[in-house]
């Protein structure tokens, strides 16, 4: 079956493709699509409206005021707060994991077969990554940046920002990395461990996934953390944690076998140049994405620099 991911692209791109791509206007147009989603989105909407609208729904009552009544309450909170994250600033690049996962086979029911796998891979890295931070945040507690109420600086940028900032501007710059990789610009750094694990690809986007925790500002994740670091159990906070990452991605991993059912990755895989194409493009604009507008954009909002100003933000 061939696999669709980041390695076996650069190596499609490099040899005799029927139609090479063109590199840099698929670049250049990336970047700059990932750079308008960064200048047009708007927190408020994604974040209140959409994201903690959803979580009370789902709950039955204020998901920001009213507290968390017990162990079991936080457990279904967390993965209600991870749910509702989905769309956020801080997590809608998880979507540019979908090209890398992807695999072809001649019957629906096979493809959606095939889709569990790299799923699986998905979830493992991105389980790790989330479990091992929750229970250091759990057990350091208030110590820890994420939950610090002070503030840094002339214009008193809060110390859990700066956080933010710099986690999802290196993520964001390895996303652009891996896009670059896939359009064959630069080597891919996974291209020796892919040729011996085949799901190096998969594991690595949900340590990325995973990663954005790190520097999660949002509010209901920070309710979340708050209680998980009261308790001091470095357990709890590992479950919960987990719980979050998984329903930060639980809407990915749907549309992912959804796709996986229907013909796009036979399409896809039928011409290398595709597979190339898609890779790269998802990347770059989940990148771009994410490193402007919290590279650039947040740091503006506080007199660092200069960032589009849209009426809505």
């Amino acid at each position: 079956m061939p696999e669709i991911d980041t390695a076996a692209a650069s190596a499609e791109l490099s040899g005799a493709a029927a139609r090479p791509i063109r590199r840099t206007p698929l670049v250049v147009w990336s970047l700059l699509a990932g750079l308008a989603v960064a200048v047009l989105w708007s927190a408020k909407l994604v974040d209140d409206d959409i994201g903690v609208n959803a979580a009370n729904g789902m709950l039955g009552h204020n998901s920001v005021s009213t507290g968390i009544a017990g162990s079991i309450a936080g457990i279904l909170f967390a993965f209600t707060a991870g749910l509702a994250g989905t769309f956020t600033a801080c997590n809608v690049a998880a979507f540019s994991a979908i090209a890398p996962l992807m695999e072809d086979a001649h019957s629906a029911a096979a493809r959606a077969r095939l889709a569990l796998r790299p799923l699986g891979w998905l979830a493992m890295g991105l389980c790790a990554v989330a479990g091992i931070y929750g229970f250091v945040g759990a057990t350091l507690g208030k110590s820890i940046p994420q939950l610090s109420t002070a503030s840094v600086g002339g214009s008193q940028v809060p110390v859990r920002l700066l956080q933010s900032v710099i986690v999802f501007s290196a993520i964001g710059l390895i996303f652009i990395y891996l896009g670059l990789a896939a359009a064959g610009v630069v080597p891919d750094p996974l291209h020796r461990v892919t040729e011996r694990f085949a799901y190096t690809p998969q594991l690595v986007m949900g340590v990325l996934i995973g990663g954005f925790l790190i520097g999660r500002p949002y509010p209901l994740f920070y309710k979340m953390f708050e209680y998980a670091a009261s308790t001091h159990n470095g357990f709890y906070g590992a479950l919960t944690f987990i719980l979050v990452a998984l329903g930060n991605v639980l809407l990915m991993g749907l549309l992912f076998v959804a796709l996986s059912m229907s013909r796009f990755q036979h399409w896809l895989a039928a011409e290398p140049s595709r597979i190339a194409k898609f890779t790269a493009a998802a990347l770059l604009i989940g990148g771009a994405f994410t490193f402007f507008y919290w590279g650039v954009r947040a740091p503006a909002n506080f007199g660092y620099g200069w960032f589009p100003h849209m009426p809505w933000h």
